[in-house]
């Protein structure tokens, strides 16, 4: 008989590795898509809602699986969703037309949903001062996103982009087999059954849960549309191949994926107000500096014309979304603090909620960067757009904040102790 603790970090090692994976497969069209793209002939626009498809219905599902999770516990929910994404991510490779891809990619999307599946299967495991550190280590998943990147462009090159759908099939498979062996299941972990599907939605209405749901849409929906568009940004901006584009953009979404479980433990140890505050703010300064296209321009002087050029280079563009990678990074764990903290009973539900609200950000971030692109043939107002709205999101916090404080104050001087 295995002992509790052994269980507690089976489950979080299962679960993690069920969680990269199913990042993985979420985040495929990150390089996928540029084949596609060529071989489709597709505008920006038309890329954008190809990247951006499985992560709509990612987002739509995670709500049922959310509560799902909390009826039914989280291994055989996340088992079931596992198994049910293979054949569609199979059936991919034999895809011809736009539409086709559109399809699929929302049936491959699904996979998206394990994020509220595992949070509160995971968080249950352990002791409220722990769940913080083992949230951020079960989200430290988003690493998938990176894993892709190394991995996809190989199989394109060695195969072409049709082998890329059997190989990840195989590996969702078996991954939900070892899944299934390593996990546990305690029946006390279950939501009670006489707590209705409409009681556990009303927790939708409490102005906290809006609060997170707007954090979340930052720090997880610009992750996800920077997952998804950095790849061929490195492509147009910089004039790299698809690996070397590929391997740069993980730069970005590997801290933005490994070092969520830091998040986790400085929420648990400085408390969320303060993680989340700061991580804004650092978004703020990398978004404004990412912003600035580049710029040749002349300037008349007594000794001539004079011509500067304003942008940056490849390896200070890379620093900079390093940064931003290892703000988002904790900004997602602090925000899952927030609910571990006030939502004790119903994890599932209002993660369920908050990540279909990141996952929404996600979805529609991806689209507006093809527009703005389509429309003004500028890179970076990709950046603009997400300085626009960390502008909108300090507002916000700043009023949430101080109402918070006059309302609890000492609850806010428990978690920041």
């Amino acid at each position: 008989m295995a002992s509790p603790r052994f269980r507690q970090y089976a489950v979080l090692a299962s679960s993690t590795l069920a969680f990269t994976i199913c990042f993985m497969i979420w985040m495929m069209f990150a390089v996928l898509g540029i084949p596609i793209k060529q071989h489709l002939g597709l505008n920006e626009t038309e890329f954008g809602i190809l990247a951006a498809t499985p992560v709509l219905s990612g987002s739509l599902v995670r709500v049922p699986l959310g509560i799902w999770t909390d009826r039914f516990g989280g291994r055989i929910v996340m088992f079931v969703l596992m198994l049910v994404c293979v054949p569609f991510i199979f059936i991919m490779q034999y895809a011809t037309a736009y539409w086709q891809f559109l399809a699929i990619g929302l049936l491959v999307g699904l996979a998206g949903g394990a994020f509220s599946v595992g949070t509160p299967y995971v968080a249950r495991w352990f002791r409220p001062e722990q769940q913080g550190m083992a949230m951020g280590v079960f989200g430290a998943g988003n690493a998938g996103s990176s894993l892709t990147k190394l991995v996809a462009p190989g199989i394109i090159a060695a195969a072409g982009w049709q082998m890329v759908p059997t190989v990840y099939a195989i590996i969702m498979l078996v991954t939900a087999i070892l899944f299934w062996l390593f996990s546990w299941q305690d029946p006390s972990h279950l939501v009670s059954s006489k707590v209705s599907l409409r009681q556990q939605l009303a927790l939708m209405k409490d102005p906290a849960v809006l609060r997170y749901c707007q954090y979340y849409s930052v720090v997880f929906g610009g992750y996800v549309a920077l997952a998804l568009w950095m790849t061929k940004y490195y492509v147009g901006e910089y004039g790299f191949d698809i690996k070397h584009a590929a391997f740069l953009a993980a730069c970005f979404s590997l801290p933005g994926g490994v070092l969520r479980a830091m998040g986790g433990w400085l929420s648990d140890r400085f408390g969320p107000y303060r993680v989340t505050w700061g991580v804004m703010w650092v978004c703020w300064v990398a978004f404004f500096i990412l912003s600035y296209p580049q710029t040749d321009f002349s300037i008349s002087t007594t000794h001539g014309v004079q011509r500067f050029h304003l942008g940056l280079n490849v390896t200070l563009f890379t620093l900079v979304l390093f940064a931003v990678g290892i703000a988002m990074a904790i900004g997602k764990a602090s925000v899952f603090k927030f609910i571990a903290n006030e939502f004790p009973d119903n994890i599932g539900a209002v993660s369920g909620v908050v990540g279909l609200a990141g996952g929404m950000g996600g979805f529609l971030l991806p689209i507006l960067f093809g527009v703005l692109l389509d429309i003004t043939g500028v890179r970076s107002s990709a950046f603009m757009l997400l300085y626009g709205t960390v502008c909108v999101s300090l507002v916000w916090m700043h009023f949430s904040f101080k109402a918070q404080a006059g309302r609890e104050p000492a609850a806010m001087a428990r978690q920041a102790g």
